[in-house]
């Protein structure tokens, strides 16, 4: 940004289903396509925060932006929140995504995959009940079977016998 003039500081709250489907990056890559200085980090809440530095219509273009970008990508955008800072922040440019989250972030995925792996094995462990059963049944319908051959083998050789 060579000119500084109408140059605002914004910060930007993204709410909805925004986390675990790259949207910093959607965020990183809109910031710098449009020449904006700024950080995007995950916030604990679940929406993705960012601070960022542009004229109105550059703030306005990076929300379209991220909008539609974070739509095409499976986001679920239940509000984008601009609230203008009362001061002036040097961000970093070029626009950059917060890295140090990403410890707390796969943390929090490898929890949800360990509930899912639990989930798989208690869906297993039933699974293996109801096959024990359909076990015992099949047993007991063969073993019935074989009773209902052996008579009809006698029947067989009393009328071959006639």
């Amino acid at each position: 940004m060579s000119s500084t003039q109408g140059i605002k500081c914004y910060n930007i709250t993204v709410t909805g289903k925004v986390q675990d489907i790259g949207f910093r990056g959607i965020a990183e890559y809109a910031g710098r396509l449009l020449d904006l200085s700024g950080i995007v980090y995950n916030a604990k809440n679940g929406s993705v925060m960012i601070i960022c530095r542009g004229d109105d219509s550059g703030i306005r273009d990076f929300s379209q932006e991220i909008m539609k970008r974070g739509v095409q990508k499976g986001a679920l955008i239940q509000d984008i929140i601009r609230q203008e800072l009362p001061f002036d922040i040097d961000l970093p440019y070029p626009f950059s995504r917060v890295l140090t989250d990403d410890d707390i972030d796969n943390g929090r995925k490898l929890d949800k995959g360990n509930e899912l792996l639990t989930d798989i094995k208690t869906g297993i462990n039933n699974l293996n009940v109801k096959f024990d059963t359909l076990n015992m049944k099949f047993d007991s319908f063969i073993h019935g079977q074989e009773e209902h051959n052996l008579r009809l083998e006698k029947i067989l050789e009393k009328l071959a016998e006639k």
